[in-house]
């Protein structure tokens, strides 16, 4: 059964070139793009725990926009 299985669905070929596909290429831009976002709300959330434990809400800096693509 085993041997059919690999017949009817064989393995690919490993790509010569080692570049990701373009499958690939769009995951990994998107997981990069949602770890920056993760760690940019990471980077408030915490400025703002100090900034309310301080009792100064105007000493949270202030970070620029997140680029949207959608």
């Amino acid at each position: 059964m085993r041997e059919l299985s690999r017949r009817a669905f064989p393995e690919p070929e490993a790509s010569s070139d080692d570049q990701p596909t373009p499958i690939e290429a769009a995951r990994i831009q998107r997981r990069r793009a949602s770890e920056a976002t993760h760690t940019l709300a990471l980077r408030r959330a915490r400025a703002d725990r100090a900034a309310r434990q301080t009792g100064t809400a105007a000493a949270a800096p202030q970070h620029p926009p997140v680029r949207r693509t959608a």
